[in-house]
């Protein structure tokens, strides 16, 4: 911290923890959450993440560091000069990207990882946008949730006693309707992650219980038996477990 304020100084630009930005004020996440926010997400060079409100650029700079693409979209125009000046001394300029934007005007859509510490409100604006990203797509908050989508997974960094907790979440593939199987048809209910539904088949219908998605991964019980699966565009196959065997499974959206 006292590091990056010094840069700060040296560099011109006012730039002070606390300070008041457009919707939130200034509060680095700290430097042990920011890793296991990237952990969560499971960042790779093969990523490409975006980071909104990037303040200082901490978050983009440790991704680009892990060989990720990384952009960070700030509307503070001094936290922008000065996330470019530490990305030039940490050698990833290459990599690591910055713009100044309103973030709710912005794009973020290609992003494979979306990083925020946004308070709850900006989150619940944001969320259609959110839920409308691919599939698989991994989000990673500081801290908030979003009201009405619970969160895939959330850890908490030991003897931390501010801005403590990540939450992630994987953006679901979205299944709700009517899927033909050979043996009948299954009826999907949707609420971001979590399904529920009715399986019919042989003239009878059990519900679905315990349904869910991570990303295009799909996992419910019907009828005593346990379904797993992937869906691929208008088709979702698997195998099944129980009520009379292992096996495996197809199903098309109708």
């Amino acid at each position: 911290m006292g590091f990056l304020l010094l840069r700060a100084a040296d560099a011109g630009a006012q730039v002070v923890v606390g300070q008041d930005g457009k919707d939130v004020v200034y509060l680095p996440t700290p430097p042990e959450l920011v890793s296991k926010m990237l952990d969560m997400a499971g960042v790779t060079p093969q990523d490409y993440v975006i980071d909104l409100g990037s303040g200082d650029g901490r978050i983009v700079i440790a991704a680009a560091k892990r060989g990720a693409r990384a952009l960070g979209i700030e509307y503070d125009g001094p936290l922008v000069d000065l996330s470019r000046r530490l990305a030039d001394s940490e050698h990833v300029g290459d990599k690591a990207r910055f713009v100044q934007a309103d973030l709710f005007e912005s794009d973020f859509s290609e992003a494979t990882v979306l990083t925020m510490f946004l308070l709850s409100d900006m989150m619940l604006k944001l969320r259609p946008k959110i839920a409308d990203m691919k599939p698989g797509t991994r989000v990673v908050s500081n801290s908030f949730e979003m009201d009405g989508w619970a969160p895939d997974d959330s850890a908490r960094i030991p003897d931390c006693k501010t801005w403590c907790t990540a939450h992630l979440w994987i953006v679901p593939a979205r299944v709700e309707g009517t899927w033909h199987l050979p043996q009948g048809e299954l009826t999907l209910k949707q609420t971001f992650q979590d399904l529920s539904g009715t399986l019919a088949s042989a003239g009878k219908s059990v519900p679905v219980l315990f349904g869910h998605m991570r990303g295009e991964e799909i996992a419910f019980t019907a009828g005593g038996a346990e379904y797993s699966g992937r869906i691929t565009g208008t088709t979702m196959q698997g195998t099944v477990s129980g009520a009379g065997g292992d096996g495996r499974w197809i199903a098309t959206k109708q």
